[in-house]
């Protein structure tokens, strides 16, 4: 079994932030990750990337009230 579980190291022992459901004195691994918190959370999206999700972020009006009422208008 592989979870990950957050820990503070404090006074030379790990304590987890969350509760754990192991019995007492259970022997686990641990496998150290010391998170990079200057890293951005994703990287920068491109200009043209940005200029899409401008478009799509705004809103459009058809006059419509009930478009899904005319979806198969236009089909064959």
């Amino acid at each position: 079994m592989t979870t990950t579980v957050p820990a503070v190291y404090e006074n030379g022992v790990f304590r987890p932030c969350v509760p754990v459901d192991l019995p007492e004195r259970t022997s686990v691994e641990l496998e150290l990750r010391v998170p990079d918190e200057r890293a951005p959370a994703q990287a920068p999206m491109s200009e043209a990337l940005a200029g899409v999700y401008a478009i799509l972020g705004e809103r459009y009006n058809s006059g419509y009230t009930d478009t899904a009422a005319r979806h198969n208008e236009h089909q064959p």
